[in-house]
């Protein structure tokens, strides 16, 4: 088995410290940076995003195999800044203001790291106007936002009004989540994109950054 389908695998276990082992490994047996990353580590957290949307595993699994993949990428990332290697976008991602739900959240980030994003995490209970902040100083194409309380999800229009009002309407796409929230709310209040799991956000955070670069 190659080093890369090595890398893949032990990701897919959760075993950080192999993959954190195999990528340095990859490394010194010269092998590009670019190709570590696409084919070991995004190709193993693919296959458990997969995984994940089908419910054939769950998400302790995705989280230590996200874990996994985090270790890997501390060794790759200085490699890959040297070598000009573009994340896919950032993307800036929160839950709304008065919901201070996480778990959620926080499993959109690894799946959007898992992608190729550049994923900045602007935390719990974030007021509209910091979402605009944030993704206008980390130049965002993406802004994930994420309510788990049906009180709380009505502040997501706020988030989508800020966006429209800024410099970010025509250059960022905003998403939404969470347990309450549907894809007719998405449409009512005007979102750019409605994600039903994690595993589906990141796959509507690319077509989404593809629909502003086409």
């Amino acid at each position: 088995m190659s080093v890369l389908n090595e890398i893949a695998e032990n990701l897919m276990k959760g075993k950080a410290n192999d993959v954190k082992q195999l990528v340095e490994q990859a490394l010194s047996d010269g092998i590009e940076p670019g190709s570590i990353l696409t084919e070991g580590l995004l190709a193993g957290m693919g296959v458990i995003g997969a995984r994940f949307k089908n419910n054939e595993v769950y998400v302790p699994e995705v989280l230590i195999a996200a874990r996994a993949m985090k270790a890997g990428m501390e060794i790759l990332q200085p490699k890959l800044a040297e070598t000009g290697v573009e994340p896919l976008a950032t993307a800036v991602v929160g839950t709304v203001k008065g919901d201070l739900h996480d778990i959620g959240k926080n499993l959109v980030c690894m799946m959007l790291e898992g992608a190729g994003f550049k994923v900045v995490d602007i935390g719990i209970d974030v007021e509209s106007s910091k979402f605009v902040e944030k993704a206008i100083e980390n130049n965002a194409k993406i802004i994930g936002v994420s309510a788990l309380l049906t009180t709380t999800m009505t502040n997501m229009k706020g988030v989508i009004d800020d966006v429209k009002a800024s410099e970010l309407k025509d250059t960022a796409r905003v998403m939404i989540g969470g347990a309450p929230v549907t894809q007719a709310f998405c449409d009512e209040i005007g979102a750019d994109g409605y994600a039903a799991d994690a595993a589906s956000a990141s796959d509507l955070a690319k077509e989404l950054v593809a629909s502003i670069e086409g």
